[in-house]
């Protein structure tokens, strides 16, 4: 059964590697430590360590507060709403407003068309010369 990735924030004391680059609360480097130095660490401030990016040698992990974690888990929330989500297509068309009355009319037909299909849409209107 493969590993599934962990939420952020839900790292706790099970962390596979022995050198940790670790990162304090400020966002000042610490350096290179062990791990059971950051667990040392970690306990002496009342913090939680949290893995930021794992695909580099060493991992790097960051000391947060409980509150800290929360904020970053709302901010990558709202990020994850804000991307397209896979699947949905973004429908661009853009016209001059000097553009011909039946044009108009048959590019409205086409946004109503892709509206029903729940493509997001975009118009954009140039202004003409």
């Amino acid at each position: 059964q493969p590993k599934r990735k962990a939420a952020f924030g839900s790292v706790g004391r099970r962390i596979p590697y022995r050198i940790l680059h670790v990162i304090s609360q400020d966002g000042e480097s610490l350096g290179n430590m062990h791990r059971a130095e950051a667990f040392r660490l970690m306990d002496q401030h009342g913090l939680k360590l949290v893995l930021l990016r794992e695909n580099v040698e060493p991992p790097v992990y960051r000391l947060m507060t409980g509150q800290q974690i929360h904020e970053e888990q709302l901010k990558r929330a709202e990020k994850k709403k804000a991307s397209p989500k896979p699947g949905m297509y973004i429908k661009e068309l853009s016209f001059s407003s000097a553009i011909a009355k039946n044009d108009l009319e048959t590019k409205t037909k086409q946004i109503a068309l892709w509206i029903e299909k729940k493509h997001h849409v975009k118009v954009t209107i140039r202004q003409a010369k």
